[in-house]
């Protein structure tokens, strides 16, 4: 989650969209990582307006003014057109609140609805979306959904201390550390055929998290 003043800042950089129809979600677009989430928003008087966020990583799309200077776009339809567009992280005005979307190496790391003096609210995923597509299996097969989030889980935690181990004795090669706290020497010492299948799974695991909008500040950051 953003501070006050990162949210502050990161809304500066919302600009006003250019009326474009919402472009409908292919399968193909799960190649490109593409990510659509809804907002649907209801008044007491009864009446609805619909918000979606249109998140890309790749193409066109992606970018401000054709730069590689951010991770991505968000894009902000109201009613299915163009309403605004911010580089992530974003955090874009709506009625009542704002939209926050930042992301992270696995896939996003938040995105979600905060009312004006309310709790803040997940954005619904499209459900032919990956996350989509993860959120049903979560539905449709509970069971086997809570353990592949706990292997998950364990998959990190062994990723985050078995390289922990291996980078404090690296850490503890540096002089100044070493003249302070003395070196440190690891007692494990995998073969590299190991420590890559680690990361790999490590990484495999940061982003079945990342589907169901999971984000822990140590486990995630670092298998993202």
């Amino acid at each position: 989650m953003l501070s006050d003043r990162q949210r502050r800042e990161v809304a500066n950089r919302t600009g006003a969209g250019d009326g474009r129809p919402l472009e409908p979600f292919r399968w193909w677009h799960l190649l490109s990582g593409r990510k659509l989430l809804r907002l649907p928003l209801t008044y007491a008087d009864g009446s609805r307006i619909d918000y979606v966020v249109d998140v890309r990583t790749s193409g066109k799309q992606a970018r401000d003014d054709d730069t590689d200077l951010y991770d991505g776009m968000a894009h902000l339809y109201l009613n299915g057109w163009h309403h605004s567009a911010s580089p992530l992280p974003a955090v874009m005005p709506v009625e009542g609140g704002v939209v926050e979307v930042s992301l992270g190496s696995a896939g996003l790391r938040r995105a979600h609805y905060l009312p004006d003096g309310g709790a803040a609210q997940r954005l619904i995923p499209h459900p032919k979306t990956a996350i989509g597509r993860r959120l049903r299996f979560d539905r449709d097969h509970p069971t086997l959904s809570h353990l592949l989030g706990a292997i998950s889980i364990i998959v990190l935690v062994i990723g985050v201390g078995v390289n922990g181990v291996q980078l404090l004795e690296q850490l503890s090669q540096i002089p100044p550390v070493a003249e302070r706290f003395g070196h440190f020497d690891s007692p494990l010492d995998l073969p590299l055929w190991l420590n890559i299948a680690l990361g790999f799974g490590a990484g495999l695991a940061a982003t079945e998290r990342a589907l169901r909008l999971k984000f822990h500040w140590l486990l995630d950051a670092f298998g993202a």
